[in-house]
């Protein structure tokens, strides 16, 4: 027998290094924006989910600060015993009418809200169908739930529809979830059909928003709002990490759901509160959200430059997206790892994607509103460069 119960450690991590899985942080030696200092170089930065140039606005940094220097610099408990402020009510109001449903519910990140919402709404009598290619936070959530979970193929509303018929009748209560828009590859989830599956079998449908809040809409309110679903019964889950530029999670719907999620809601109920500071910064990104719709018009000039540019001169293999989110397949992870550090070379900063997070291996590509022409335009060139070294 081995001695040491740890020895399986370090064979595991060599068969991830093996594998070219193995990762580590790169540190970001400057404020956000659209060019960063990354190991003391100036990069063009295109692996930010700060898709509305908000994380470095003053507006947000002096909110952050005014809300430190009056509450201090963390929260000291949960919501429910020492951790609230009315800051976090204002926030909760703010989100509510962002995304204009009756009530939110603020957690501490957007991954502790999907995990709280899931296990609160369903358990062991009960279905959940979920995306294939829905983010970690919704799986994870359909796992510690206890409910039967069953994933469909992506996008796939005749293979949901299979599946309805053939189990939703030996359940309770059935959840439908799904991504709004999908992290990896920027597509957008059928929502308007979803709901009408849902309605025709009586199951729920949860939402998340990460990557659509802000983006997406009208008001900016995601893609409910852009599938003119507004108003429709659902549950919307996001984030206040990317195009809000701060940190925390919440869940939007209605009154009674926000109500319950307070009482049953492990997640929020035995968390820390949200710092004061990323409180009030996410209050500010909302106001602005609302008030600045040119944000989202010079992001939505740049996503369809950037598809002219790289799909209809370049002819490039990056996946065709409405979203700020694009992909570059390549062969396999040392690929993906290889066309990363070229990228870095010519001044570019994007993220190589590998299992076990896809299946695919690729670059993933994130454009902001605050990206120039010629920033463009020099990862269009960058990339035509990697795929002629794959």
């Amino acid at each position: 027998m081995n001695a040491d119960p740890y020895a399986w450690i370090e064979k595991s991590l060599d068969t991830i290094r093996r594998a070219h899985w193995y990762r580590s942080p790169q540190s970001i030696e400057s404020s956000p924006g659209p060019v960063v200092e990354l190991a003391g170089r100036r990069l063009i930065n295109f692996a930010s989910n700060d898709y509305l140039g908000l994380a470095g606005d003053d507006r947000l940094i002096q909110a952050a600060i005014a809300a430190t220097k009056e509450f201090g610099t963390g929260a000291t408990g949960s919501r429910l015993l020492s951790g609230h402020r009315d800051l976090h009510r204002e926030l909760e109001l703010a989100i509510a009418n962002l995304k204009q449903t009756e009530d939110a519910l603020v957690f501490s990140s957007g991954y502790l809200a999907n995990l709280g919402a899931i296990v609160s709404v369903v358990g062991k009598r009960d279905l959940i169908l979920s995306d294939k290619y829905n983010h970690s936070s919704l799986k994870n959530g359909a796992a510690l739930s206890g409910a039967t979970a069953l994933e469909y193929s992506h996008c796939n509303l005749e293979d949901l529809t299979v599946k309805l018929e053939q189990n939703r009748a030996r359940y309770r209560k059935c959840l439908i979830i799904t991504d709004s828009v999908f992290s990896m590859d920027g597509d957008l989830c059928p929502l308007p059909q979803l709901l009408a599956l849902a309605g025709k079998f009586n199951c729920m449908v949860l939402v998340d928003e990460a990557h659509a809040t802000g983006v997406f809409g009208a008001s900016g309110a995601g893609c409910a709002e852009h599938f003119g679903c507004t108003g429709t019964p659902l549950m919307q889950v996001g984030t206040l990490s990317k195009a809000l530029g701060s940190l925390g999670g919440y869940v939007a719907g209605s009154a009674a759901l926000i109500d319950f999620l307070r009482n049953r809601a492990a997640s929020w109920i035995y968390t820390t509160a949200l710092t004061p500071a990323d409180a009030a910064a996410a209050l500010e990104a909302v106001r602005i959200v609302q008030q600045e719709p040119e944000r989202r018009v010079r992001l939505r000039q740049n996503i369809e430059t950037f598809k002219y540019c790289a799909i209809t001169n370049h002819q490039l293999p990056i996946t065709n997206s409405l979203s700020p989110i694009f992909s570059l397949p390549l062969k396999d992870a040392a690929a993906a790892l290889i066309g990363g550090s070229k990228l870095k070379e010519m001044g570019i900063f994007a993220a190589a994607i590998r299992p076990p997070t896809v299946s695919v291996s690729r670059i993933r590509i994130s454009l902001m509103a605050t990206h120039e022409l010629a920033h463009l335009e020099q990862l269009v060139e960058a990339l035509e460069q990697v795929l002629s070294f794959d």
